[in-house]
Order: C-alpha cells, then structure tokens, then sequence
C-alpha cells in the first residue's frame, strides 16, 4: 500500500478552521469505492463502515495557529501557513501564492517588524517553501 493512495482533493472551504466542541458530532466524509458515490456524515456514525480486521488510519497531526499576511517587495500581498519549525526561526510553510515567490525572495509582515526570506521552494498544490524569519 502507497501512502499516495490516500490522497484526494478537498476544497479549502469544507476543511474545518476550528474543532467542533462536540468531537463525535465532527464531519466525516465517506467514499463508497463500490457505488463511487460521497456520503457526509457525522464522526460518531465511523463505527457503521468499520468491520472486524479493517485498519484505521488517523491523521494524528497538530495544528498551530500561524497564519501570516505579509507583502512582497512589490507590494503584492502574500499569505503564509507555517507548518513545521526545522530549527531557529527556519519553517516549512504553505504560500499563497506560492508561485510567485522564488528562492531568494522577501517578503515583509507588520510594516517591517518582521521579514522572511525563501530559502527552498517544493512542488505541489500548495507550494511548499522553507523559509527564515
């Protein structure tokens, strides 16, 4: 089994910003392969799809609130999802958009109280970048 068959497109509108108070009652999204048909469901009806010797894979990632707006040199507005710390103040992010920054390239936040440069670019749907603030 491939990791990479685990992938699907999901809008950016339907992935919830916040966890629902009642975790049960979160959304679940079904993939009938047989019927290739979506049902939307709720988190606590999983155990109506799950039979004995199934395996579940869970998403145990953390997600932390670091969501920047800068501005490129040019002035166009720039928007970063830092992902993971790699050391010091170098993070693996989501730009938006990605593909009009390059490596090398700055960008400023809060009226030049902070500046990030890219340093590597990654290919994808959402462009990857590591950069350094």
């Amino acid at each position: 089994m491939k990791v990479s068959e685990f992938n699907y497109d999901l809008p950016e509108e339907l992935i919830a910003q916040h966890p629902s108070q009642t975790r049960d009652l979160s959304r679940l999204m079904v993939l009938n392969r047989k019927t290739q048909t979506i049902e939307h469901r709720s988190f606590k009806d999983i155990v109506d799809y799950l039979k004995p010797g199934d395996c579940l894979v869970r998403n145990n990632t953390k997600v932390i609130p670091a969501r920047l707006y800068g501005k490129k040199e040019t002035g166009a507005k720039v928007e970063f999802l830092l992902l993971n710390r790699i050391e010091g103040d170098v993070w693996e992010s989501i730009v938006r958009p990605g593909n009009k920054l390059h490596t090398g390239a700055k960008v400023i936040f809060g009226d030049g109280l902070l500046q990030a440069e890219i340093l590597e670019t990654m290919e994808g749907r959402n462009q990857k970048s590591t950069i350094s603030l």
